[in-house]
C-alpha cells in the first residue's frame, strides 16, 4: 500500500506592505516586510510550477525548502504586530484553493481567509503536505527491493536506510499537522476568529485525522523495513516454515493492529465536519462540507488492509507456535483474513484514487498478499486435519482474542522557526545584548566619576599629629 498522494494547494500574490506599517522609531523593519513578500512570491510561484508539472516531475525537496524560508518571515510579522513594532491597516486577506474539500466536478475553489493565523496555518498545511508526497515519491524510487533475488546485502540495507528516511518524513508531517490542530488553529480562535467559513481542510478534526493518518502511513513503511531482510530469506524459500532472520510474529501483528487503530479513528475525525450543519444561511457552505472521497476511500482501504494483515499474522503466529492445540486457530484467523482479503480484491481496492496505475498497484499488493495467506492456509490446514485434528474457532470467538496493538514509530513534535526578524529573531537577541553592554559601561563610567569626585575618607583623614 503505498502513501497517500495529497493535491497541493495554490496561493494568491499578497504584498505585506499593503496592510502592514513599520511603528518602530527607527524604521527597523521596513526591509524586512519587503523580504517576507518576496518569500511569499517564492512559494506562490513554486506552487504554481509544481501545479503544472506531472506527478512524477513534482519537485517537493524545493518546496519544502521554499517553506523553510517562508515561514521565519511570517513568524517574525506575527510577533512584531503581537509586539505593536508593526501596525496593520487592515485586515490581511489571504486567498488559498482548498484541496480536501469534496466539491461538485472535483474543483478546488479558491477561498479569501483573513488574519495572519489563516496565512500560517494554510502554509504549515502545505508543508506538511509536501513532507508526505516527498516520502511517497521516496518510496516509489525504491521498487520492490525487499523482494529482489539479485540483490546484495549491502544495496539492501542503502535502501532501507532511504525507507527509514521516508518514516521520518512522514512523523514529521505528523508532527506538523497535530500543531495546527493543537497550538495554530486554537491561536487563530483567541485571535477572535471562530471556526465558521473554515473549510474542512483547516478544522481542528480533519488535521486531527490527517496526523492520524501520516503517523499510520509512517508505521506501515516501519513494517515493510522491519521484514525487509526476512522477505529477502522467502522471496527465495517461499512458504512456512519462516525463515531464522524472520522478525517477531507478535510485534508484526500487533504494529498492523495499531495502523488499524489510527486509519480507523482517522477516518471518523474526517467525517466529523460533514455532519455539521449551516448555523446560518450566511455561513460559508465550505465549512459544512465534507472531506474529499479520495481521502475517506483511502482510509477504509488502509483500515481493511492492515484489519486483513493482523489477522495473517495472528493465525501465522499460532501456526508457528508449535503448540497442538493452535492448530484450529491458525486456520480460523488465515480463513478470515483470506476473506477480508478477496473481498478487497472484489471490491476494487483503491477505486477512488483516479490514478490506472494507482490503482493496479493496490490491487497488485492485495493479490500478493492473498496468495501468501493462501499458502499459510493450505499448510496449516493439512497439518491440522492431519497430525492436530483441532476445532476451527469461529469468528466471534477470534474477535475477543485480538490484543492491543501497538507503536513502532512516533510523530516529531513540531515547533515553529526562530522569527526572521523581531521579538524572538537572533537579530533582535543580539541587539538587545549590545544596548545591555552599552548600559553596564554606562553605568561603569559614571561610578568611576563619582569614585573621583568623591574620594574615600578614613579615620583620622585631615588630623596632623
Amino acid at each position: 500500500m503505498s502513501t497517500y498522494l495529497y493535491e497541493l494547494p495554490t496561493t494568491g500574490a499578497i504584498s505585506f506592505g499593503d496592510f502592514c506599517v513599520d511603528a518602530t522609531a527607527s524604521n527597523a523593519y521596513a526591509s524586512h516586510i519587503a523580504e517576507a513578500t518576496q518569500a511569499r512570491a517564492n512559494l506562490r510561484g513554486v506552487l504554481k510550477a509544481t501545479k503544472r508539472t506531472d506527478t512524477d516531475d513534482k519537485d517537493y525537496l524545493r518546496l519544502i525548502k521554499v517553506l523553510d524560508d517562508y515561514l521565519p518571515y511570517l513568524h517574525g510579522i506575527m510577533t512584531c504586530v503581537g509586539a505593536g513594532d508593526i501596525r496593520l491597516k487592515s485586515e490581511p486577506q489571504f486567498s488559498w484553493r482548498t484541496t480536501l474539500s469534496a466539491h461538485l466536478f472535483h474543483m478546488s475553489p479558491r477561498i479569501a481567509l483573513a488574519s495572519l493565523h489563516a496565512d500560517l496555518a494554510s502554509s504549515l498545511l502545505t508543508y506538511a503536505f509536501a513532507l508526505s508526497n516527498f516520502a511517497r515519491v521516496t518510496v516509489a524510487s525504491l521498487g520492490a527491493y525487499e523482494h529482489d533475488r539479485a540483490i546484495s546485502e549491502i544495496e539492501r540495507k542503502a535502501k532501507d536506510e532511504k525507507l527509514n528516511f521516508a518514516v521520518t518524513m512522514l512523523c514529521k508531517a505528523s508532527g506538523i499537522f497535530t500543531y495546527i490542530s493543537e497550538k495554530v488553529l486554537l491561536d487563530w480562535d483567541k485571535a477572535g476568529e471562530g471556526a465558521s467559513g473554515r473549510p474542512p481542510d483547516l478544522s481542528k478534526e480533519v488535521n486531527a485525522a490527517l496526523a492520524k493518518m501520516a503517523l499510520a502511513d509512517a508505521q506501515t513503511l516501519a513494517i515493510r523495513k522491519f521484514l525487509s531482510k526476512s522477505a529477502y530469506d522467502i522471496a527465495v524459500s517461499p512458504g512456512p516454515p519462516l525463515p531464522k532472520s524472520h522478525p517477531s510474529i507478535p510485534l508484526i501483528f500487533k504494529f498492523h493492529l495499531e495502523c488499524v487503530s489510527l486509519y480507523s479513528s482517522a477516518r471518523a475525525l474526517a467525517m466529523t465536519p460533514g455532519s455539521a450543519r449551516p448555523s446560518s444561511p450566511s455561513s460559508n457552505a465550505d465549512s459544512n462540507i465534507e472531506v474529499c472521497v479520495d481521502l475517506r476511500r483511502y482510509l477504509t482501504d488502509a483500515t481493511a488492509f492492515h484489519t486483513a494483515l493482523a489477522h495473517k499474522w495472528l493465525g501465522v503466529d499460532a501456526g508457528e507456535s508449535g503448540a497442538q492445540e493452535k492448530g484450529g486457530e491458525a486456520v480460523a484467523w488465515l480463513q478470515w483474513a483470506k476473506k477480508e482479503l478477496e473481498d478487497m480484491k472484489e471490491g476494487g481496492l483503491g477505486r477512488a484514487v483516479g490514478r490506472d496505475r494507482e490503482k493496479r498497484g493496490r490491487k497488485g499488493r492485495v493479490a500478493d498478499e492473498l496468495e501468501s495467506v493462501d499458502v499459510f492456509l493450505k499448510y496449516y490446514k493439512k497439518i491440522n486435519d492431519s497430525l492436530t485434528f483441532q476445532p476451527v474457532p469461529k469468528q466471534q470467538d477470534l474477535q475477543a482474542r485480538i490484543p492491543a496493538g501497538i507503536l513502532a514509530v512516533h510523530a516529531k513534535p513540531y515547533t515553529l522557526p526562530s522569527p526572521a526578524f523581531g521579538p524572538g529573531s537572533v537579530e533582535y537577541a543580539r541587539l538587545q545584548t549590545e544596548v545591555l553592554a552599552l548600559e553596564e559601561d554606562d553605568s561603569s563610567g559614571d561610578e568611576a566619576v563619582a569614585s573621583s569626585a568623591n574620594p574615600r575618607t578614613y579615620a583620622g583623614a585631615g588630623s596632623y599629629f
